[in-house]
């Protein structure tokens, strides 16, 4: 099975070189890596200590980072390595300033990792949510370098938990403390004999517990409100949008929309536009000295703005349920607001227990949207028992971050002692 392991990685490797001719996301990922292993040893420094953090993407990097935030406050001279398979990650957190080095994961190859591991040595590895990379995996068991699974959701049909896959499942055991989501996960790593872990829950609902806590206010969306009420879609695609389109033409309360794409490329966002025309749609970066009181659709075309602008909406619509499933569901809920998506949650126990408390609802077309924000709209108390039931879900749920923190401590301080 390691052959085959190993040989996947190789036709993957390949692959991607090939498709890279014809795709701007295939070719940032081959193009990132060159020479990086050159870059990685100029940058570390001969004594720095330091704790490895991977993330898969953008999602799993939000995920970390009251993790990353909370390590950085409590040991400060520990240098953080941060690493990306995607270059949807890396590109947008490749300056995060909290973080000593930010890169690319190498592929999983023997060879890499042996390089990887002996330029940076890291005191510990954190993997957040998923990603199991079993020759980093390999290489950081046999130097006894503690790795943990932060955030991990397990689900059934997984090859761990499957008649073959017993080879998979002694390279998880090689993982020294997981940190899993719910029972579910809980129970699929007993059945396999693997004990070492704990029912954590998600870091991002701390992750968006600060946020609201110090999101600053956002004029030109309080402006564009201006006290009518609001549905924000936050990281549509465009079946979200088609939706979109239904609902505001049926709408004759004059209920105002934002779109915040999860693709602000120049060709969506004219897409968009044209898409919503008989609305005469305002962007976000042209909306300056522009009357707003009029405008009853705008389109976010720059980043980094939808978790604050949540704050302002009354109702939250959270695109890619259409696809390959939601997006942040806690980001949008953490401000007291009901929560729409698409069919594609089942992967997502957040949507799961929103649905189960009545602070979320699953639509299948245009018509059930639209159905659901009349609900919303004209029964006072169902509104406010929504209201109540996402805020109440996501403040219960934070605190994942701490306990993290304090098994970490156990580990740190064993190596500061010289073990």
């Amino acid at each position: 099975m390691s052959l085959l392991y190993n040989l996947s990685i190789y036709l993957y490797a390949l692959l991607i070189r090939i498709v890279s001719v014809f795709n701007p996301q295939a070719r940032a990922f081959i193009q990132g890596r060159k020479g990086q292993f050159d870059r990685m040893r100029k940058a570390i420094g001969k004594h720095d200590e330091v704790v490895w953090f991977h993330c898969a993407s953008l999602g799993e990097f939000e995920q970390g980072r009251p993790v990353i935030e909370a390590f950085r406050d409590t040991f400060p001279h520990y240098k953080i390595l941060l690493t990306f398979f995607s270059p949807s990650g890396y590109e947008l957190r490749k300056n995060y300033p909290l973080a000593d080095y930010v890169f690319y994961l190498p592929m999983d190859k023997k060879r890499n990792v042996h390089r990887f591991l002996s330029i940076f040595k890291p005191r510990l590895a954190i993997f957040i949510k998923y990603e199991f990379w079993f020759n980093y995996l390999d290489g950081l068991y046999k130097n006894k370098i503690p790795v943990f699974l932060v955030s991990g959701i397990f689900r059934k049909n997984q090859h761990f938990f499957r008649f073959y896959g017993r080879w998979f499942r002694k390279q998880l055991r090689k993982i020294t403390w997981f940190f899993v989501q719910n029972q579910t996960s809980s129970n699929l790593l007993n059945r396999i004999h693997i004990y070492h872990h704990e029912i954590n829950g998600d870091t991002r609902f701390d992750r968006v517990m600060k946020i609201k806590q110090t999101a600053s206010g956002l004029p030109l969306v309080n402006t564009f409100k201006n006290n009518q009420k609001l549905f924000i879609a936050g990281s549509t695609w465009p079946p979200d949008e088609d939706i979109l389109l239904k609902f505001i033409k049926s709408e004759n309360q004059n209920i105002k929309l934002i779109i915040a794409p999860h693709k602000t490329d120049e060709e969506h966002i004219k897409t968009l536009v044209n898409q919503f025309n008989m609305f005469n749609p305002i962007l976000y970066s042209q909306a300056m000295g522009v009357d707003l009181k009029q405008v009853r659709v705008m389109i976010i075309d720059q980043i980094g703005l939808l978790s604050a602008m949540y704050q302002y909406a009354d109702v939250a619509y959270v695109g890619g349920g259409f696809g390959v499933g939601i997006h942040n569901l806690p980001e949008a809920a953490v401000f007291g607001i009901p929560v729409i998506f698409g069919p594609n949650y089942a992967r997502f126990r957040e949507a799961h227990d929103l649905l189960a408390l009545g602070g979320g609802f699953s639509i299948q077309s245009a018509k059930e949207f639209i159905s659901v924000c009349n609900q919303l709209l004209n029964t006072p108390d169902l509104y406010k028992n929504a209201c109540k039931a996402a805020g109440t879900y996501v403040y219960e749920n934070a605190g994942a971050t701490d306990r993290v923190l304090h098994k970490m401590k156990e580990y740190i301080v064993v190596k500061k002692a010289g073990f």
